[in-house]
């Protein structure tokens, strides 16, 4: 099974076989792990300075507890939710989130990008938010990314904004959902980017 994995994955899964991190029951590993990878980077070589009180910090989104296991949701009907088969997270999809839309922001090069490590401190600016969906709508066969962002000042001053990114057309295989919210997250994390300014 574990030979089917794409390369790189294999030392991966089998870690998390081996130490039953996964808890999907049966000790059986999924054949697909998801990871999000930011399609916007900073070229190498490229960095900017600035002081704690200069940066944007982006910190872990909120998530409902369907998004704080490592099974993908799928959205069966518009109370039911089942988990994808044969494919788990590589990471919480919310902590894999926030690297993302990190990425993505320091790809534009106009400010300093901080990760929320959990010890704060002062910051210009903060976002936040709420990762409202990020799945399967097996009903629509679309792969759907929500995200409720909030972003503040350190003079006390809010703003939120619903960002969304729908692909349809996704058969509700591991491989082709997979792909989809990859492409979903990094439309909504260039949005936010646009947003962010």
């Amino acid at each position: 099974m574990i030979a089917r994995l794409p390369h790189g994955l294999a030392a991966v899964s089998l870690a998390l076989l081996l130490g039953g991190c996964l808890g999907l029951g049966g000790g059986k590993a999924p054949e697909t792990l998801i990871s999000l990878t930011a399609m916007q980077v900073p070229a190498a070589g490229s960095g900017i300075s600035a002081t704690r009180g200069e940066a944007l910090i982006v910190q872990e989104p909120e998530v409902d507890r369907n998004l704080a296991a490592l099974r993908v949701p799928v959205r069966v009907n518009s109370s039911g939710l089942a988990y994808l088969a044969d494919a788990a997270w590589v990471e919480r999809p919310a902590r894999q989130f926030r690297s993302l839309l990190a990425e993505t922001l320091r790809a534009s090069g106009k400010r300093l990008i901080l990760e929320d490590d959990g010890t704060g401190g002062p910051a210009a600016a903060r976002l936040g938010g709420r990762l409202v969906d990020m799945g399967y709508d097996a009903a629509r066969q679309a792969v759907v990314v929500r995200f409720e962002a909030v972003r503040s000042t350190r003079d006390g001053a809010i703003e939120t904004r619903r960002f969304e990114s729908v692909i349809p057309g996704v058969s509700g295989k591991p491989a082709p959902v997979a792909a989809a919210l990859n492409r979903a997250a990094n439309a909504v994390a260039a949005d936010v980017a646009a947003w962010i300014g």
